[in-house]
C-alpha cells in the first residue's frame, strides 16, 4: 500500500481519525457523514498550509494534496476570490470543511440532455458537509473577497488518479 503524506499541524490526528473510520467499511454515504462529524469536532486551521500555498494562483484554483492512501485522500483547495469550478461529480465519497472564504455550490440534477439546478448553498468558514455519488453534480466558486481556502477529504487516491472528479458535465442547465 502507496501512503503520500505531507508534514501538517493537526494532519496527523485527522489521518489518524479518518483511518479507523474506514476500517469499519460503512456505506460511503454513512463513511461522508461521518468524516463530516470528525471535522466538525478538529476542522485545522489555516497553518494546516505554508503562506505561499495560502496565496493560491491567479491561473486558477489550486489543490494541495496532503495525504492519500488507497481508501483515502485529504487535499487542500485554495480558491482567490471569483474562482470556480466546472460543473461536475466526484468518483467517491467527499466531506469538506471550510477554513477561510465562502465556498458557493450550485447543485444540479442530470436530465440526459440538460442540468436542472436543485439548490444553493453558502459555505462559510467553520462549516462542514459531506456526500456521496450518485446526486453530487455541482459547481463550486469563491464569492468572498478573501482567499478562501477549504479542506476536502475524498475516498480515493487522488495522487493516483489525478483528481477526485469522475465527469464534466456540459449540458446545457434549464
Amino acid at each position: 500500500m502507496r501512503t503520500v503524506t505531507a508534514v501538517r499541524p493537526g494532519l496527523d490526528s485527522l489521518v489518524s481519525g479518518i483511518s479507523a473510520i474506514v476500517a469499519r467499511e460503512p456505506a460511503p454515504r454513512d463513511t461522508a457523514h461521518a468524516v463530516a462529524d470528525l471535522l466538525r469536532d478538529g476542522l485545522p486551521g489555516l497553518d494546516i498550509l505554508t503562506p505561499e500555498e495560502r496565496a493560491g494562483s491567479p491561473d486558477g484554483y489550486v489543490s494541495h494534496v496532503l495525504h492519500a492512501q488507497e481508501r483515502f485522500s485529504v487535499v487542500a483547495v485554495v480558491w482567490r476570490p471569483g474562482q470556480f469550478t466546472v460543473i461536475h461529480d466526484h468518483v467517491a465519497w467527499c466531506t469538506f470543511g471550510i477554513l477561510s472564504g465562502i465556498e458557493y455550490e450550485t447543485l444540479y440534477r442530470d436530465m440526459g440532455d440538460h442540468l436542472v439546478e436543485i439548490g444553493r448553498a453558502a459555505n462559510r468558514p467553520g462549516e462542514v458537509s459531506g456526500f456521496a455519488p450518485p446526486g453530487d453534480i455541482h459547481m463550486v466558486r469563491n464569492t468572498s473577497d478573501e482567499v478562501g481556502v477549504s479542506l476536502h477529504v475524498y475516498g480515493a487516491d487522488v495522487s493516483r488518479l489525478g483528481s477526485s472528479v469522475r465527469r464534466v458535465y456540459a449540458l446545457p442547465v434549464r
